[in-house]
């Protein structure tokens, strides 16, 4: 995000279905919190999965939740046993996002996290591509 201009991180591109770089990296941390500190940690977390989507922001704004996010997996995962990584459970719907929950484990619910975002990583990367086009 910190290659574009503002006006291009709040931007979606004129596709089907397409969200801003912005929104996409809102939507990863939204789904990092959920996913890692209340699925596979059990903390109390809400999710406001609809606002993700709503989203704009700068860079900055971006920097500043992901770091203050990273910070809070940090400490979350130094108190999580390991001994806790197969234990198998069915997480709430509030936490688990979009379509049905289904039983995980702790390692599974962990791995879907980096998953996902890997995903999203390639989302940006082609909004990125497809606004600069646009604006250039």
């Amino acid at each position: 995000l910190r290659e574009m201009t503002e006006e291009q991180i709040n931007r979606a591109p004129e596709v089907p279905g397409g969200n801003s770089a912005f929104v996409i990296g809102t939507h990863v941390l939204g789904n990092a919190r959920a996913w890692v500190l209340g699925i596979a940690c059990g903390q109390a977390v809400v999710r406001d999965r609809p606002a993700e989507f709503a989203s704009r922001g700068t860079s900055a704004d971006f920097d500043e939740a992901a770091n203050a996010l990273c910070g809070d997996i940090e400490v979350a995962l130094k108190g999580l046993d390991p001994a806790l990584l197969d234990r198998r459970f069915k997480p709430a719907q509030e936490l688990w996002g979009a379509g049905e929950p289904y039983e995980v484990t702790v390692r599974m619910a962990l791995a879907d996290v980096l998953e996902h975002a890997s995903i999203h990583l390639g989302h940006v990367q082609l909004t990125r591509d497809l606004v600069r086009g646009a604006t250039a």
